[in-house]
């Protein structure tokens, strides 16, 4: 009882480090001349309004071209943050699945952890085998999204990292040791678990494909109450609520804007709708993707169980 207690806390601990962790530099990239101010540009709408269909094929478009953005790593980690919004909706899948192959580790960590985000059952048959890669970092990423699914395949490696560097025993129900688990028995990869929070990936806060790290530094080490606070406000569908995200959008901040489309994603009208496919013109690459796939979900594309909303 008392290693299973630690094997839960050692991943929400990761989980934790990983929301906290990014590429400082992703908010750097622009869309725009680099002589615009690019942090307070304001979006305008397209002279020829689109269809819905035409701008759902947009949406996915840009997914789709971030993904395959051969040459940024962060790129593609903010297009699987976008894509773990998207719930069991199975094209989401197949391109998070995809990105299991990335060469890249942290790409590859990044779709391990966008897995778990959608609580898509159906990926388990997909992760398992991750929890042979060679990185061992991708192989404990798997073993922690893998048990919050319910799935205990990757306990060993687990049990390797609450271990530390005392020698590993195979004592499970379900066989014997994964490639991996006697590199996690080592003081440098323990060392490289801990310095996740540093790290170059991965989702930002609560998976809006932001780096957490840059809001911290700005802020003086106080993270970004305002986007904490789009969190809360998130789980209640009122239409004040709506009105408060809806002016969001257009923050100077792009932390606050992506974070207002991930919560936009809630509600399903027209001008929601609008406010997002404007998203698709901002000088910042996360709150693109954000508003893709926020559009996507919010005009009903994507159909994903609505959170209830909290107790008044």
């Amino acid at each position: 009882m008392v290693r299973r207690t630690l094997l839960a806390v050692s991943c929400c601990l990761l989980s934790v480090a990983f929301l906290l962790s990014a590429n400082p530099s992703a908010l750097a990239q622009s869309s725009t001349p680099p002589a615009q101010d690019v942090d307070t540009q304001v979006v305008t709408a397209p002279e020829h309004p689109q269809t819905k269909a035409e701008l759902s094929a947009t949406a996915w478009k840009m997914l789709d071209d971030a993904l395959a953005d051969d040459k940024h790593p962060e790129t593609r980690t903010q297009a699987l943050a976008a894509l773990g919004t998207m719930g069991s909706n199975a094209r989401a899948a197949q391109m998070i699945t995809t990105a299991f192959a990335d060469k890249d580790v942290d790409v590859r960590t990044a779709a391990v952890l966008a897995a778990g985000q959608t609580k898509n059952h159906r990926l388990i048959i997909a992760l398992r085998p991750l929890l042979d890669d060679k990185e061992p970092q991708v192989a404990f990423a798997t073993a922690c999204t893998l048990w919050k699914l319910g799935d205990h395949s990757g306990e060993d490696l687990l049990e390797a990292v609450v271990d530390g560097d005392r020698p590993g025993k195979s004592n499970l129900v379900h066989g014997g040791m994964h490639e991996a688990n006697r590199k996690l028995h080592d003081p440098a990869a323990l060392a490289r678990l801990g310095a996740m929070e540093g790290a170059q990936f991965l989702l930002g806060p609560f998976g809006i494909g932001i780096s957490a790290y840059e809001y911290v530094k700005r802020n003086g080490g106080n993270g970004s109450p305002r986007v904490a606070a789009i969190e809360e406000l998130s789980q209640s569908k009122t239409p004040v609520v709506r009105d408060h995200l809806l002016d969001a959008v257009s923050d100077k901040d792009p932390a606050v804007r992506a974070a207002a489309a991930k919560a936009l994603s809630g509600f399903h009208d027209t001008d929601v709708n609008h406010a997002l496919a404007m998203l698709f013109q901002d000088s910042k690459k996360p709150v693109q993707l954000s508003g893709a796939a926020a559009y996507l979900i919010s005009a009903g594309v994507v159909a994903v169980p609505v959170r209830q909303p909290s107790a008044q």
